[in-house]
């Protein structure tokens, strides 16, 4: 082998020749190149890239020279590299002249400090010479684009307050303070007891407020392991812990960022997690798990819990000051017992839902067998007329239902059937002299409800006491005191 004492062997010597003979082949294969300085103007362009001034909207090179790249030059990343001082070896540029592929590279002077930065144009018209690399990358972004939309679609708000069905005085009365609360930022805490509708009014505060077109993110406190509520609250950073995702995993308050964070069922979060959640309420930010970086949030939290909070705190069960900071604008969701009259508009919505659902008939309710589903007390409230109501459409082959079927599902699913109220006719006014006193008028009523119920559960008081919704305590004091019930025997 012969020497060649032409190549350098010291490495300055190298990189020297390596960059002289990179730039000669970057001058002459390229389709153009432009320098900015480190002002990110525009100080040179060779002579393959005057042919696009024209497109780029220049009739001379003058008036291109001397102009912050990003004016002049649509969708640039020169600046970009200016700010790091690391190249972009490949990339897709899109403007005005059309999509090339280019590469940019920091100049650095002996003291390593970035000069500029040198802009190639590597190919134009990519379309047909880089068509494979195109088509997969389009295929890759439209794949993206779809995933996102999807995501999207998935965390919208699925009601709105024409969901929140009644025109009762309660039903009127909440969903007037839950559109009064959306137009707030403050937290909102939603009480009332299971099957009321706590969520679905959470979903119409999200719709009505000024967050709708973000992210609306639900945490079910009762279905989580007390174990993973850090990791799906705040994230977990990329390789916190053996078997982590490599990537990172965002928590929700990262995912409801500029919307909604839904708490439902609060009243069962660990006090371990209200300590770190009342932190991060009070700060607004976030540390990932196995993180050392706070990232800030802005979302609005509304709560919900069937629990009794202000007893928990009382005992203890619950921090004070989180139950506070949440409970800025309380609204009570009234159980079904107390807007019954709104019973048959939920039995109407209720019936065409499952319908649409099961792709059977809508059911239809002659005027008995409804009367019985408006007597009953529905500890369950909405969630159990709803239940009772599937049992009716999958046990039928009649979209007509009478009383006696709706009887026999009451019974069967442990229901005491309590017998619709009977309406009497209207009485001719009475004189001045007849009419009783109000006192002795709502007495009759308390008497004959409560004989009702008694009648209803055999004697049991504990069983009459939650159908009418109060305390066995209360109904012990009425027995005493109302006329004709202290006689009834008890079972319990």
């Amino acid at each position: 082998m012969t020497r060649d004492d032409r190549l350098p062997r010291d490495a300055q010597s190298i990189l020297e020749l390596a960059a002289r003979s990179m730039f000669d082949l970057f001058a002459n294969a390229s389709e153009g190149m432009l320098l900015v300085d480190r002002h990110a103007r525009v100080v040179w362009i060779n002579d393959q890239y005057r042919r696009f001034l024209p497109a780029l909207g220049f009739d001379r090179e003058e008036d291109f020279v001397g102009q912050p790249v990003s004016n002049v030059v649509h969708n640039t990343q020169m600046h970009r590299v200016l700010e790091t001082g690391k190249p972009i070896l490949i990339d897709l540029l899109t403007n005005r002249a059309g999509t090339f592929v280019v590469t940019r590279i920091p100049l650095r002077d002996e003291a390593g400090d970035v000069l500029g930065v040198l802009g190639i144009v590597l190919f134009d018209h990519p379309e047909t010479t880089l068509q494979p690399l195109i088509t997969k990358f389009a295929r890759l972004e439209q794949d993206l684009n779809d995933a996102r939309r999807e995501l999207a679609h998935q965390r919208r708000s699925k009601y709105t307050f024409a969901s929140f069905v009644g025109t009762s005085a309660a039903a009127v009365e909440v969903k007037r303070q839950a559109r009064r609360a959306a137009l707030s930022s403050s937290p909102v805490l939603l009480l009332g007891e299971t099957g009321t509708g706590k969520e679905l009014l959470a979903h119409a505060i999200h719709a009505a407020s000024p967050r709708a077109g973000r992210p609306f993110v639900s945490v079910n406190m009762a279905a989580v392991p007390e174990t993973l509520l850090e990791a799906e609250f705040f994230g977990v950073a990329p390789g916190a812990y053996t078997g982590a995702d490599k990537k990172g995993r965002d928590g929700k308050f990262k995912l409801a960022d500029g919307g909604t964070l839904f708490l439902d069922e609060l009243g069962d979060m660990p006090m371990a997690m209200q300590v770190k959640l009342l932190r991060a309420l009070q700060e607004g930010e976030i540390e990932p798990l196995g993180s050392n970086q706070l990232v800030p949030f802005d979302v609005r939290v509304v709560a919900a819990t069937s629990r009794d909070l202000p007893l928990m705190v009382r005992e203890g069960r619950f921090r004070e000051d989180l139950y506070y900071r949440l409970n800025v604008l309380p609204i009570r969701v009234p159980p079904l017992r107390e807007r019954q009259s709104d019973v048959p508009l939920l039995i109407e919505a209720l019936c065409e839902d499952i319908a649409a659902r099961g792709g059977g008939p809508q059911l239809e309710f002659g005027p008995e067998a409804q009367a019985l589903l408006a007597a009953q007390a529905w500890r369950g409230n909405i969630r159990e007329l709803r239940n009772v109501l599937e049992q009716l459409a999958l046990r039928t082959d009649s979209a007509l239902i009478d009383a006696a079927q709706v009887d026999e599902v009451l019974r069967e699913a442990g229901l005491p059937a309590l017998a619709p109220v009977r309406e009497t006719p209207p009485a001719a006014p009475a004189r001045q002299d007849a009419l009783r006193p109000l006192a002795e008028q709502i007495a009759e009523l308390e008497r004959r409800a409560i004989a009702q119920a008694l009648a209803a559960t055999g004697g049991n008081r504990s069983a009459a006491a939650k159908l009418l919704g109060i305390s066995r305590a209360s109904l012990y004091d009425r027995l005493s005191t109302l006329d004709g019930l202290s006689e009834i025997p008890a079972s319990v």
